[in-house]
């Protein structure tokens, strides 16, 4: 019997939280309310597949929990969804920033949220498993910034391993130079989009088979990159063991907030 997914509801809005819970119980997934207080400790103990988070306008409190989870060692790689009062740019934006993988507009409709929350868990790390029927290949450490590729330590710089982790997160879904750039390297000065290139190619050198055909870490023409390579995040209870076996609960994964307004010089 197939054990459904559990999505946490935080009830900052019990009438949204209702009409939530009902659509996504009705779409055969297991639904836990849980107040903003309890969230954090909650969610350590029950692990949910994603956590839906309704945004108070006047508010910061929902996006402070963004952040919390985020910042968590072990909720950091959950998936979190927003929903918003009403379609702002603002505060879709500052959602995305403060951690959100998606946001979704009152009123919705129960297809809609299903489908949007369904889309989210498809390219979101679950804990203990890259992937139905997949083994994995990488294995990551994010607290003690270790990469592990098919159960052999590769050395990265600091970059890299930003880089390949938030694709990592992110599995399956296409990047393009500029979104890379602002999201891992954030603040940095003179960099461009050839950096962007610099830094994938010293990757596949690591973790490509044929760096000639690459088939973990793929270039989608005049888009960008995906990573498609199955990936675990090592258990932090098992923190003395290097095994990937211990890759049973995802680490913590932290991403600058995307500032894709931003211009760089080009080459």
């Amino acid at each position: 019997m197939r054990v459904a997914k559990l999505i946490f509801v935080v009830d900052s809005q019990l009438e949204v939280c209702r009409v939530a819970r009902e659509c996504l119980e009705a779409t055969g997934y297991a639904v836990h309310v849980v107040s903003s207080a309890d969230l954090v400790s909650a969610a350590r103990l029950k692990q949910p597949a994603l956590i839906l988070i309704a945004l108070v306008p006047q508010s910061g409190s929902g996006l402070e929990l963004c952040r919390r989870l985020r910042n968590d060692r072990f909720l950091a790689p959950t998936a979190i969804v927003c929903l918003l009062d009403k379609v702002i740019e603002e505060q879709r934006v500052l959602a995305l920033e403060s951690g959100a993988d998606d946001c979704i507009a009152q009123p919705f409709s129960p297809r809609e949220l299903g489908a949007r929350v369904q889309a989210v868990l498809r390219r979101s790390p679950q804990p203990g498993a890259a992937g139905s029927g997949d083994t994995a290949d990488l294995v990551i450490d994010s607290w003690a910034m270790k990469l592990f590729f098919r159960g052999t330590e590769i050395a990265t710089t600091s970059l890299e391993f930003r880089l390949i982790e938030y694709l990592a997160r992110h599995r399956g879904q296409v990047f393009t130079r500029d979104v890379l750039l602002d999201a891992v390297w954030g603040d940095m000065q003179f960099v461009t989009p050839r950096s962007v290139d610099a830094c994938i190619r010293r990757i596949r050198q690591k973790i490509e088979p044929d760096r000639k055909k690459p088939t973990l870490l793929k270039t989608i023409r005049g888009v960008g990159y995906r990573l498609d390579a199955p990936t675990l995040w090592r258990s932090a209870t098992n923190e003395d063991c290097d095994c990937p076996a211990c890759s049973a609960k995802p680490a913590a994964a932290r991403f600058p907030a995307v500032n894709a307004s931003r211009r760089r010089p080009t080459a």
